[in-house]
This record gives C-alpha cells, sequence and structure tokens, in this order.
C-alpha cells in the first residue's frame, strides 16, 4: 500500500465538523429506500390487479359473456406481473433518458419507442403467463389476432407506461429538493462576475426553497449518475446536472483529479492508494470511505500526488 506519508507538506487538513443537529429527513430516509420503493410497486400493481380484477368480473357477468370467474383473475394478475417486472427497465431507460421541463421535447419521441418496446414485452409476457396459467388446467387461452389485440393493447400500455415514467420522475424531483440540487453559478446579467466562471470556487445549492454556497474545495468526491453527478460534501450528495467530462474542465486539476470513468476525487481528501492485484487500485479517503481506481487512470492519479509512476 502506498500511504500519505511525504504528501503532507502540500495537503491541506480536513477538519470538517461533524453534525451535532439531527439528520435530515433526506439522510434518515436512506435505510429505508429501497424498501418503501420496491414495495410501492409490489402493492400498486397488487391493488391494481385485484382492482381490475373485480370490475372485469362484474363485466362479464354483466353482459353474460359465460367466462368462468377465475378467468379476469389470471388476465389482470398476469398484466399486472409483467407490469411489475418490466418497473426496472423503466427506472434505468428514464436515468439513461430523462423527462425534464429543459428536456421533453427532445426525449419525448425516444419516449415513445420506449412505450412501444414496453408494450410489445408486456404483452409477451402476459400472454405466456396465461397459456401456462390455462395449461396448468387442461384448458387452452387464444389471444385473439394478434395484430388487432396488439393495437387495443398499445392504446392501454402508452398510457401505464407514461405513468410510470411520470410517478419516477416525480419522485426524484421530490428527492431532489430533499437533497438539494447544485448549479454552477452564473454570470451576472450586470458587472464582471466575482469569480472565474470557467473555474468555479463555489456551487450554489437549492434545498426547499433555500439558497446557500458550496465551496469546491469542500468537496470530496464526485460520481457520475446518468444525466447528472452528485458532489459529495460532508457526508452530503448534492446533485449537479452535467457531466462528469464537462465538470472535470471547470475544476482545479491541481486539486482534483479523474480516477474512474465514474468518479473524481479531491486529493486532499486522499488519506491512501492501495494497489491491487488486477492493476487497479483502491482510494483510502480521509474520512474512512474509499473509491475505485481504474487502472486506466493510476498513472495519473500517481502524478497528481507527485508518486513515481514507474511502479
Amino acid at each position: 500500500m502506498v500511504t500519505s506519508r511525504g504528501w503532507d507538506s502540500w495537503r491541506t487538513p480536513y477538519n470538517a465538523r461533524m453534525q451535532t443537529s439531527p439528520p435530515p429527513f433526506y439522510q434518515r430516509y436512506q435505510p429505508w429506500r429501497r424498501g418503501v420503493e420496491v414495495g410501492y410497486w409490489v402493492v400498486q400493481y397488487l391493488v391494481s390487479a385485484l382492482a381490475n380484477s373485480i370490475t372485469v368480473t362484474m363485466d362479464v357477468e354483466r353482459a353474460q359473456l359465460g367466462f368462468k370467474p377465475w378467468q379476469p383473475v389470471v388476465w389482470e394478475t398476469s398484466s399486472a406481473v409483467m407490469g411489475l417486472v418490466l418497473v426496472p427497465a423503466v427506472v434505468w431507460f428514464t436515468r439513461r433518458f430523462p423527462l425534464h421541463l429543459d428536456t421533453w421535447r427532445r426525449v419525448l419521441p425516444i419516449h415513445l419507442v420506449g412505450s412501444l418496446l414496453w408494450s410489445i414485452l408486456h404483452v409477451l409476457g402476459m400472454v405466456a403467463l396465461r397459456k401456462l396459467a390455462y395449461a396448468s388446467i387442461g384448458d387452452h387461452y387464444d389471444f385473439g389476432s394478434w395484430w388487432r389485440e396488439l393495437g387495443y393493447e398499445y392504446l392501454k400500455d402508452v398510457r401505464s407506461y407514461a405513468g410510470v415514467v411520470l410517478t419516477i420522475e416525480g419522485y426524484r424531483f421530490i428527492l431532489r429538493r430533499l437533497q438539494g440540487e447544485a448549479s454552477v453559478l452564473d454570470v451576472p446579467d450586470e458587472g464582471p462576475p466575482l469569480e472565474p466562471v470557467d473555474r468555479p470556487e463555489r456551487f450554489l445549492v437549492r434545498k426547499l426553497g433555500r439558497e446557500f454556497l458550496i465551496a469546491a474545495n469542500d468537496i470530496e468526491w464526485l460520481q457520475a449518475s446518468g444525466n447528472y453527478v452528485n458532489l459529495r460534501v460532508r457526508g452530503h450528495d448534492y446533485p449537479l446536472r452535467s457531466t462528469l467530462a464537462s465538470i472535470e474542465a471547470k475544476l482545479d486539476p491541481a486539486c482534483f483529479t479523474r480516477i474512474h470513468r465514474s468518479y473524481m476525487v479531491n486529493l486532499d481528501r486522499i488519506a491512501s492508494i492501495e494497489p491491487l492485484d488486477t492493476g487497479d487500485a483502491r482510494i483510502h479517503l480521509s474520512d474512512g470511505g474509499s473509491l475505485p481506481c481504474s487502472r486506466t487512470y493510476r498513472g495519473g492519479l500517481k502524478q497528481s500526488v507527485g508518486l513515481d509512476t514507474g511502479g
């Protein structure tokens, strides 16, 4: 392991104090977050399957169509199961193509294609489940004319897809408001900027209607997350709508360096570098945390901290 010995002449001590006030709701929510998210979708589709089964059964009985009581339950349950299975795909897709007020015109056609793929996968999956359910009791399920039924199902599925996307984006918006969202200080309308815009020394954070500044030197590390970069500051993550490459070009290379395609680190926060057998490395931070360093960026890291790159 390469320790930080010899670096003390240029390292700035990290004396950030631990907060004594109770952690905000966003932090208290994090241990429960995954369970709440999964639980929400499970309950939502369970309730949907139950309610739709009841209403379809009532419609069938009212129209005297002659279907058995278990058939509407199979139809609606199979549809709900496939909808639930496809939710993670939509979560990934909305990270890749987020639907925001300033991007919706550009990404809306992409989401229309996404809704078509969603519908096709949804229909194929639910038909397969229905055939299995019918076959298990010695019966046969007939979906009907595929072209006609696919069109019919898409008219329903496009609304379901839109509902899932809007729910995900609305939930993320609320989390960003609770977490606080960072932005680079803009050029003032009048007069020269107080600091270089292309090399910002501070970032503006908006959180629940309040605004405050964080110093660039207080950023411990940065992580790419879809169309955002999370700024880690004193145990808090503040998302900045930018790419890691773009923000890398703005930060001082004497203070920050790239260590991974998804990570940058403040050099003052590095405690030691642990080489790994794979050629990668693990960065140990002064607060006890660690970050990955890929072999691609390992040489640049050593140069940044003034170590010999020959080994």
